[in-house]
């Protein structure tokens, strides 16, 4: 680690070449081809990997959704049966939950946490290609449901006995059983791989209290996932006997209670709620003071309240089942606890506004996205709340208000966060920034399409309009307000395509040479993945950094001068010195990728035939055997090995001081 003479508080973190004329980094050399995508062990190509196939599902959950609202268009809509809308809704939830706010969060948890605390890759690389493996296989394996009988018709939530043989007789509910343990395996992989690389893993002098807050968020959330997950899989393993093994665990007729698994279910479901929301809440942690120009207000308290809506979490599974029976010492303890975590949500909206205030807001489409989310996602809390009240609950309960709450919550709240990430951290991971006239139009329309979908939705709700019903008649009253959301479903639409025309031109035009290459920090960013390269080099930083405070990276850009005030002494390129040190990377594997595919064909077995499980096994078994006898390391995979022998002399300064104390200006307030 090379550290100045004259001012040794300047990290130097060597991050790659840059050109001798400008200092604008050069863009560096990775493998090219399918191969390297397809066998890759780097955190930051599977992290784009996760994104990519998160994104196609969330097309596939957009279609699935606007023929629910074409078929509520207008009264006794005929453009789904009743048995295609049960289907058609309960995947369009499964779709969302699971194959896209899920890995979308998971892409930035893999793209970003490494580099904020200073990295050069998760802790169990291989580990992390076969989760995203069998997250891909998962979702391939739940959607082939459509193409042998037709998709799970329970509802996301599979509520028995309705998901019983003699409810629903057909393969969907099998796919249903078997597809969320095959992805909840891929999620506890990744949630392990992350929890041991942010505990073991961070730069010198990053202590927990020096983590950005969102590797905050994204660890809580790995706890939450890990500590879930084995309860919805318990739920899973006994329907999938009930379904496929005759076995008793949901069925009433031979005395079993039914309120099993929504018990199960929910205590899953509840912290699922927080798994969805906790990283884009870090996100909107990490934008909201670069674009306000000012430290995050309440750090630690931010950090402290993330940690207690996760901790609380678990207490409060049971407001979902309010109308089941519970009786008045159940409800009354489960509204409480239900007000009580509003309260840790309650204090980040209030540090974020605080955040905000008084600072020199730049609104770039990042930005923005993240005030929709403080706004959008304070809606559909208010509105959380009130079912706290159990008499409040009693009377929404399966009607559109809820359908309402929860898309304010998801959607206004998780989503919102997400695409602010995507346009924040973008730059940082293909090297150019997506056009900010093109993402504002995307914004604008989602948001008015997201407030005409599911605003009218609260109203509907007040009049009754039940939830899961495929018609409704012209006599209810409900068509205006159906015509309202159906319209508004058709902006997000259009919003979307403008995203995906955004993508596609910038893309265009980084590769013709009209949309230039991002600078290392083009945001002034806090954190350290902005003092390297953009895009990111492979082997993320050259030279360890050494971590002294919250925000350090800032803290190394902007110093004091003699009166006191803080000024800008170098920018990201300035800091992150030439240097040629490549460690050595793990080498690309195909075994995760034959190991993940046993997965889907054990589950087809025991759906169908049992030769088909013989067959997942032996990939299962031959993907861990070549797994096993793999190298660590292949001196073929195209990585520099170069040692320390290029490592720059700590004695010697870099670059002239008396050059970058000239590139002096004002710093931003904070």
């Amino acid at each position: 680690m090379a550290m100045t003479e004259e001012r040794p508080e300047i990290l130097e973190l060597e991050t790659g070449e840059t050109t001798p004329s400008t200092g604008a980094f050069a863009r560096p050399t990775h493998a090219t081809g399918w191969r390297a995508w397809i066998f890759t062990v780097d955190h930051k190509k599977i992290g784009i990997m996760y994104g990519a196939v998160a994104m196609f599902w969330f097309l596939w959950g957009g279609i699935e959704a606007m023929l629910i609202r074409m078929q509520l268009f207008t009264p006794n809509g005929t453009v789904l049966s009743a048995d295609q809308y049960n289907q058609i809704f309960t995947m369009h939830a499964v779709t969302m939950v699971f194959l896209v706010v899920m890995p979308l969060a998971a892409a930035f948890a893999n793209y970003i946490v490494p580099l904020q605390i200073g990295a050069r890759d998760v802790a169990f690389p291989r580990l992390n290609a076969l989760g995203l493996w069998i997250f891909i296989f998962a979702g391939i394996f739940l959607n082939l449901s459509w193409f042998l009988g037709g998709g799970p018709d329970g509802g996301w939530f599979a509520y028995a006995p309705n998901t019983s043989v003699a409810y629903s007789p057909g393969n969907g509910m099998d796919f249903y059983s078997l597809g969320l343990q095959i992805a909840g395996i891929a999620s506890l992989i990744g949630s392990i791989n992350l929890i041991v690389t942010v505990v073991n893993m961070r730069a010198p002098g990053m202590t927990m209290l020096r983590m950005p807050v969102f590797t905050w968020m994204i660890l809580v959330v790995q706890f939450l996932l890990l500590l879930s997950l084995p309860v919805i899989t318990v739920a899973l393993v006994l329907l999938s006997f009930d379904r496929t093994f005759d076995a008793n665990f949901f069925n009433v007729a031979m005395g079993a209670d039914p309120l099993l698994w929504q018990h199960l279910f929910w205590i899953f479901g509840h912290p699922e709620v927080y798994i969805l929301i906790l990283p884009s809440f870090g996100i909107v942690s990490e934008t909201l003071p670069v674009f306000s120009r000012k430290p995050l207000f309440g750090y630690s308290v931010i950090v402290i309240s993330g940690a207690a809506i996760g901790f609380m979490g678990w207490g409060v599974w049971a407001h979902h089942m309010f109308v089941s029976g519970l009786g008045p010492v159940g409800v009354a303890a489960f509204s409480a606890t239900t007000m009580f975590i509003a309260v840790p949500t309650g204090v980040k909206i209030l540090n974020w506004i605080a955040t905000m205030w008084g600072g020199n807001l730049r609104f770039t489409v990042a930005m923005m996205f993240s005030v929709s989310l403080v706004s959008m996602f304070t809606i559909g809390g208010l509105s959380g709340v009130m079912h706290a009240i159990a008499p409040a609950d009693t009377q929404q309960t399966d009607t559109y208000f809820i359908v309402a709450h929860f898309h304010y919550v998801l959607f206004g709240g998780a989503l919102m966060g997400l695409f602010a990430g995507m346009y924040y951290w973008w730059p940082k991971a293909f090297g150019y920034q997506l056009n900010e006239g093109l993402g504002k139009w995307h914004f604008w329309i989602v948001l008015l399409g997201f407030n005409m979908a599911f605003g009218p939705m609260h109203i509907l709700g007040l009049q009754g309009m039940a939830r899961r019903h495929s018609q409704y008649g012209p006599e209810d009253g409900f068509d205006f307000w159906n015509a309202v959301a159906t319209i508004g479903a058709f902006f997000i639409l259009i919003g979307m395509i403008v995203f995906a025309v955004n993508i596609v031109r910038s893309w265009l035009g980084y590769k013709a040479g009209k949309v230039p290459q991002a600078p290392a920090d083009p945001w002034d960013g806090r954190t350290l993945e902005w003092a390297i390269a953009s895009p990111t080099p492979e082997h993320n930083f050259d030279y360890v950094p050494i971590v002294t405070d919250v925000d350090d990276f800032w803290h190394k850009k902007y110093q004091p001068d003699e009166t006191g005030k803080l000024r800008k002494v170098a920018d990201g390129n300035d800091i992150a010195q030439i240097g040629d040190q490549h460690p050595h990377l793990p080498s690309p594997s195909y075994w995760p990728i034959v190991l993940a595919a046993g997965l889907p064909f054990i589950a087809l077995g025991l759906i169908y035939n049992l030769w088909l499980s013989g067959i997942g096994l032996v990939f299962l078994l031959g993907g861990m055997f070549g797994w096993s006898l793999e190298p660590a390391t292949d001196p073929d995979a195209g990585h520099g090995d170069h040692g320390d022998d290029h490592a720059p002399d700590p004695d010697t300064p870099d670059g002239d001081e008396s050059e970058a104390a000239e590139v002096v200006e004002e710093a931003p307030v904070g």
